[in-house]
């Protein structure tokens, strides 16, 4: 694959094995936190720019990481309490065996 995108007004080519519609939107999303943070700090340079949108992309993907952790030991939890009550609910059975065996 190779798709042509465009960030903060410079062309590049990205070649990879992702699909290129994929590429082409993450860029467009890409360009606008850039421009985003350049309205707001309107005095730095591009590399100050590209550094601060990194940090903050940084700080949302470790918050996600944190979300998602918490919510896998969640579910984890649910499914040994329902596990726990599904077992309660068998019936005990001394020898191992089945009904009509």
């Amino acid at each position: 694959m190779q798709v042509q995108i465009t960030i903060r007004g410079r062309q590049y080519t990205v070649r990879g094995d992702d699909n290129e519609e994929e590429v082409a939107t993450v860029a467009r999303e890409l360009d606008a936190r850039l421009a985003e943070v350049a309205s707001r700090t309107r005095s730095f340079d591009e590399y100050t720019i590209a550094l601060l949108t990194a940090l903050n992309l940084a700080s949302e993907l470790r918050q996600l990481r944190t979300q998602v952790k918490n919510r896998l030991s969640e579910v984890d939890r649910e499914a040994a309490s329902l596990a726990a009550m599904l077992d309660s609910l068998m019936p005990a059975d001394g020898d191992g065996s089945t009904e009509g065996d």
